[in-house]
């Protein structure tokens, strides 16, 4: 790797995405989002090429498909993906998707739905969709492009549209074993839910961040993982795949500003 290519953080973010999905097997990969997506794509080219990916309408496809407008790019199926067999696979735990919540609690619980109190919102989105039935049978990744206490907050989530680790919002006899949270990769680091008793930690900081400047920025404490130290930079080879599956440069609207992958001197 060349370690004087230059790179954006939205850059930084897809390689630490794609690597959410890293020895995953055999499971339907579904990035929710642009940098999400682009990570799922760099994950199948590089260290995963295992995973299945849709067309995002009704086919598998051999080759991620680019992001934006096609243009004259002909997708190499390999296969009917239907919605129902999509479904087959989210209730069977074939799916790790990563997903973009408007909160994430201690507990790893996720809202989308709204903030505030759910009778009488100060802002409502567009309900909790899929997460409940997604999150609670298959593995979840999380994509957060501002890292605040805004997103993950001091309390419980407004609203619990997804499952988390909390034992208070499990009833007896639920099943258990197909839920899964792996990571979640933000614009400070990368962080996880496998401290003692699901605590949260973090895995990685981005060049320039501190721990703690993401404490500060987290509702709730936070571990530092054993071996914590700093989010790889993406290699050219890595960047050429990004490249190639963003060719309209979409990744560069992802976050204010579309700022440098090492952060300038203070």
């Amino acid at each position: 790797m060349n370690e004087n290519t230059p790179f954006t953080l939205a850059e930084l973010m897809i390689v630490a995405a794609s690597e959410a999905w890293r020895d995953n097997g055999e499971v339907l990969a579904s990035g929710l989002g642009i940098i999400p997506r682009l990570g799922a794509g760099l994950a199948k080219l590089t260290h995963s090429p295992e995973l299945l990916m849709t067309d995002s309408e009704a086919f598998l496809v051999e080759d991620p498909i680019p992001v934006g407008p096609r243009g004259d790019y002909v997708p190499k199926y390999s296969g009917y993906m239907s919605f129902e067999r999509v479904f087959e696979c989210v209730w069977g735990g074939r799916r790790h998707a990563m997903v973009g919540p408007t909160q994430i609690d201690r507990w790893a619980q996720t809202n989308l739905s709204c903030v505030g109190d759910y009778r009488q919102p100060k802002a409502a989105m567009l309900g909790v969709r899929g997460l409940p039935g997604n999150s609670i049978n298959h593995i979840n990744s999380f994509f957060v492009p501002n890292h605040s206490p805004r997103v993950f907050v001091a309390g419980e989530v407004d609203m619990v549209s997804g499952v988390g680790f909390k034992p208070e919002r499990w009833d007896d006899g639920v099943r258990r074993d197909l839920m899964d949270i792996r990571v979640a990769v933000t614009d400070l680091c990368v962080m996880d839910w496998q401290g003692p008793g699901n605590s949260a930690r973090v895995r990685s900081l981005h060049p320039g961040v501190s721990f703690e400047e993401v404490q500060e920025k987290t509702g709730f404490p936070l571990l530092k993982a054993e071996g914590l130290g700093e989010t790889p930079h993406p290699g050219a080879a890595q960047l050429e795949i990004i490249r190639r599956l963003d060719p309209h440069d979409l990744r560069a609207a992802q976050l204010k500003g579309n700022p440098p992958g090492i952060r300038p001197a203070a």
